[in-house]
C-alpha cells in the first residue's frame, strides 16, 4: 500500500527560473527502506523537506503531495508530529533539552502524553536503542554519534509511522556511522517503520536498502532495487556510479557479467565465480 507519493511535485525557490526538483513522481510504499542518492544540489534534501510540511522550504510547488491517498498538507501539526519523523543532518541541530532522558521525553510531552505513557514509550526506546547506560548523561557531552542515536531514538518515540532522514551521518566517524545505520536497519526490520533515507555512504546503506533512487538536476533518473539502479547506471555511464559501493564498482568494470553484487561478502562469492571462466592476471 502506498503510504507517501507524490506525482509531477516540482519546485522553484523564491526568485529562480530553473527547477530545484523537475516532474518527480515517486511512491513510498508502507514499510519499506529506500535510498535517495545523487550528486551535491541534485535536490535530495529539498524532496525531502517537501515530504514533512512543516519543514518544506517557501517556494511554489506544483504538482500533488499524497499521504495514504490524502493531500499531505491537510496532516494537521499533531498529526504530522507522530505520523512522520525528520532526522537532521547536523545532531547538534536537532537536541533541544539538556539530559538524555528528557531528549528522549519532550516530544511526549509537547504532545500531551500522561507521565504513565511517557515513562513506558521512554524506558521501551532507551532499551531498543541501548542508551541505559548514558540515560542521565547531558547531552553537551555525547559525542556526534550517541547524539545522533539520540535524534533518532528522541524521534521513534513518538512513534512515527515514516522516518525521513537527510544525510545523517555526513558528520559522523566510519564508526557511528556504520552503528548509526544498524540501527536504522533495525528500525525498519523490527518495528516496521518506512525509512527513506538521503545518504552518501553507499557501502553501508545500499544493502538495507529495498529500492534505490538517484536524482540529478532535479529529476528522478531511476528508482528500482539496487542491483537494478547499478545496472541503469553503469549502462547510462552516469557519474553516480563511482559512488556506489566497491562490489558493484568492481562488477561494473567487467561488463555486468552475472548478478551485481551489493556486499563485500557477496562481492567475494562473485569474484571467485568469474575467476573460474575469466582467467586473473597480475595488475
Amino acid at each position: 500500500m502506498a503510504q507517501l507519493q507524490v506525482n509531477g511535485l516540482t519546485f522553484f525557490y523564491p526568485g529562480r527560473t530553473v527547477p530545484a526538483l523537475d516532474r518527480v513522481s515517486l511512491t513510498v510504499d508502507r514499510g519499506e527502506f529506500l535510498v535517495l542518492c545523487g550528486p551535491s544540489g541534485s535536490g535530495k534534501s529539498t524532496l525531502l523537506r517537501l515530504l514533512k510540511p512543516a519543514l518544506s522550504p517557501h517556494g511554489r510547488v506544483e504538482g500533488t503531495r499524497l499521504w495514504e491517498g490524502r493531500p499531505l498538507e491537510a496532516l494537521d501539526r499533531r498529526e504530522q508530529a507522530q505520523a512522520i519523523g525528520f532526522v537532521l543532518q547536523s545532531p547538534e541541530e536537532q537536541l533541544v533539552t539538556d539530559k538524555v532522558w528528557h531528549e528522549l521525553a519532550f516530544g511526549l510531552e509537547s504532545l500531551g502524553y500522561s507521565q504513565t505513557a511517557i515513562r513506558a514509550r521512554v524506558a521501551e526506546m532507551a532499551a531498543f536503542f541501548g542508551l541505559e547506560s548514558w540515560f542521565h548523561r547531558d547531552t553537551a557531552s555525547l559525542s556526534g554519534g550517541q547524539k545522533q542515536l539520540l535524534n533518532l531514538a528522541a524521534v521513534m518515540a513518538l512513534g512515527p509511522q515514516v522516518l525521513l532522514l537527510d544525510e545523517p551521518t555526513s558528520q559522523l566517524d566510519p564508526m557511528g556511522a556504520q552503528s548509526f545505520l544498524d540501527c536504522l536497519g533495525r528500525v525498519n526490520r523490527e518495528l516496521g517503520t518506512t525509512v527513506v533515507l538521503c545518504e552518501h555512504r553507499l557501502e553501508e546503506a545500499l544493502p538495507l536498502a529495498r529500492r534505490c533512487g538517484v536524482l540529478d538536476g532535479g529529476r528522478l533518473l531511476v528508482c528500482a532495487p539496487p542491483r537494478e539502479t547499478a545496472a541503469f547506471l553503469r549502462e547510462e555511464r552516469h557519474p553516480m556510479a563511482a559512488a556506489m559501493p566497491t562490489p558493484v564498482r568492481v562488477w561494473a568494470a567487467t561488463e555486468g557479467v552475472g548478478s551485481c553484487p551489493l556486499t563485500v561478502g557477496e562481492g567475494r562469492n562473485w569474484l571467485a565465480d568469474y575467476a573460474q571462466t575469466h582467467p586473473l592476471t597480475p595488475p
